[in-house]
């Protein structure tokens, strides 16, 4: 299945895919970063340099991608709220704020017949913000690292 991509308010841009893995295995996959660096990084050429992720309340997380050109991309934030394995909240900040300033992401994950269904809630500080991160063609690249995660879940 391919991510289903709605924006519910101005503000708010929803991510929903479905896995066919038990929701314990997803969610390690976007927790332990010896899994996230298998499908979490760029297109070709991009490499995933840097994945620190400290889960708890409270604690950070730190992910630096490079790319061709001496491009570079990092983000990082605080995680509010941990629920393993159904629901983490965290803020996201880019280290060139191209979006606007900080949003807030719900990751959440529920499981139904073997089958995980994760929802990603990005609520931005503003409209605009909401409209720039859509037009940067991010569902194009979060799906591809969809794909990539689809394959190592089928693996692990």
């Amino acid at each position: 299945m391919k991510l289903i991509l709605t924006t519910p308010t101005d503000q708010e841009i929803v991510i929903t895919r479905v896995f066919h893995a038990p929701r314990e295995l997803v969610f390690e996959c976007y927790t332990k970063p010896e899994l996230l660096r298998r499908w979490l990084f760029g297109p070709n050429g991009w490499a995933f340099e840097v994945c620190e992720i400290d889960l708890r309340v409270g604690g950070k997380y730190r992910y630096v991608w490079t790319g061709p050109e001496n491009a570079s991309l990092g983000i990082g934030g605080v995680f509010k709220t941990i629920m393993s394995p159904e629901k983490i909240v965290n803020t996201q900040l880019f280290d060139d704020d191209w979006t606007g300033g900080e949003a807030t992401v719900t990751l959440s994950l529920s499981e139904q017949h073997g089958q995980t269904t994760v929802v990603t809630s990005i609520l931005h500080s503003g409209k605009e913000a909401r409209d720039l991160a859509l037009q940067s063609g991010m569902e194009h690249g979060m799906e591809m690292g969809f794909e990539r995660l689809e394959t190592l879940l089928n693996t692990l």
